[in-house]
């Protein structure tokens, strides 16, 4: 067990939300489930709590009820070394309800904040050139998606 955890709240459907991440992201698995008791909080048998692994990171989900909601001001980032990786994760998170936001950033189906960006953009925007990194910058903030070869383009002037 990692020393820290991302602990995940959801209303009711913390085990639909980590059967969908473990299928966006490789190398992943649910490792464990409990699920309500009789007497508990919760609807009995509906998962209570689980835990799963995206890429060897370990997150917790808990079915905690309406109360919190998921907000900007958390949100998972995504090292992505190819377009056709940031493709494919910007094309799973964002379906079924999810929404495209801004400069790499989206939010799943359940709320969760997103940054899926590539690493070639971290590349751009700190190159010693400060003109060639500006303008990258500037192309970056009007994408939804980090298109690299759109970057690089702009980059080069």
């Amino acid at each position: 067990m990692q020393k820290i955890s991302s602990f995940l709240w959801f209303n009711g459907n913390a085990e639909e939300a980590m059967q969908f991440y473990v299928s966006v992201f490789k190398n992943s698995k649910i490792e464990s489930v409990s699920r309500y008791p009789e007497g508990a909080p919760g609807p009995v048998s509906e998962v209570m709590t689980g835990t799963f692994v995206l890429e060897g990171q370990e997150f917790m989900a808990l079915n905690g009820g309406p109360e919190f909601q998921f907000n900007e001001s958390i949100s998972f980032f995504v090292n992505c070394e190819t377009q056709e990786e940031v493709d494919d994760l910007w094309r799973k998170l964002t379906t079924d309800g999810g929404m495209e936001v801004q400069c790499g950033w989206l939010k799943d189906k359940f709320g969760v904040s997103w940054q899926i960006v590539p690493t070639r953009l971290s590349e751009l925007l700190g190159d010693p050139d400060r003109e060639k990194s500006a303008r990258a910058m500037q192309a970056m903030l009007q994408m939804k998606k980090i298109d690299i070869a759109a970057l690089e383009r702009a980059a080069a002037g």
